[in-house]
């Protein structure tokens, strides 16, 4: 299993929220790039969101997200707020490898297939949810579209990744929601990429003992957890 370090941009600092609440917020780094920098090399992916462009609807922390691409110096896969082909292209652009798309899986479906069509292997899709239901608009609007159809929709289609996230276990620590995950892994031939509420390497251990491609990491490696060494080789 890739253990991939996580990175959410708020106000240009490196941030994590609690269960996704804008008003829960813990500033871990005001050099987020410093902090990709130091990564560089240890791992083969990088996770950055741009919370303000996710609750906004397009690529808002520019500026800060480029730092990060150029000091990580290796394929970073980007989200927050890519709901229009023109916000797909800005990402891509600055060098993102891959692109992550939440919010656009349920309104606009049809935009996903056609972006991870034309360019196949570069369109993540984030499969947000509560109590098994998905969660858009920086998770702030709940729908009635439940995680597992959302990913059986796209299976055909060329993605990625299927990044899913339990949201009330994200930046608890609890632990990840591992029987949801490897449920929805069994549903894909794409890679599912567990996230929320990795707090020990015993986490860890769990979700490759069932199959899971790759994990997120934040808040653990913020508080000192473990290091991303050990991550890395807990998930071996």
């Amino acid at each position: 299993m890739i253990v991939v370090p996580a990175i959410d941009l708020l106000g240009g600092k490196a941030v994590r929220l609690r269960q996704g609440r804008y008003d829960d917020v813990t500033v871990y780094d005001e050099d987020p790039a410093g902090r990709a920098r130091g990564w560089r090399g240890k791992v083969p992916l990088l996770h950055v969101v741009d919370l303000e462009g996710a609750k906004a609807g397009a690529l808002v922390q520019r500026e800060a997200v480029g730092a990060i691409l150029r000091a990580f110096e290796g394929d970073v896969q980007v989200g927050g707020g890519v709901r229009t082909r023109e916000s797909f292209a800005a990402y891509r652009a600055l060098g993102a490898a891959r692109v992550v798309l939440g919010s656009a899986a349920v309104s606009d479906p049809e935009l996903v297939r056609a972006l991870a069509t034309e360019e196949p292997g570069r369109v993540v899709i984030a499969v947000d949810a509560r109590d098994g239901y998905v969660a858009i608009d920086g998770w702030t609007q709940a729908t009635r579209v439940r995680a597992v159809d959302l990913v059986r929709a796209m299976a055909d289609v060329p993605l990625a990744g299927v990044l899913y996230t339990d949201v009330a276990r994200d930046g608890t620590g609890v632990g990840p929601n591992v029987e949801a995950t490897a449920e929805l892994a069994a549903l894909t031939h794409v890679p599912v990429i567990a996230s929320g509420g990795v707090g020990s390497l015993d986490h860890l251990r769990a979700l490759a003992a069932r199959g899971v491609a790759a994990c997120l990491v934040g808040r653990a490696l913020y508080e000192g957890a473990f290091t991303l060494e050990e991550a890395v080789e807990a998930a071996a």
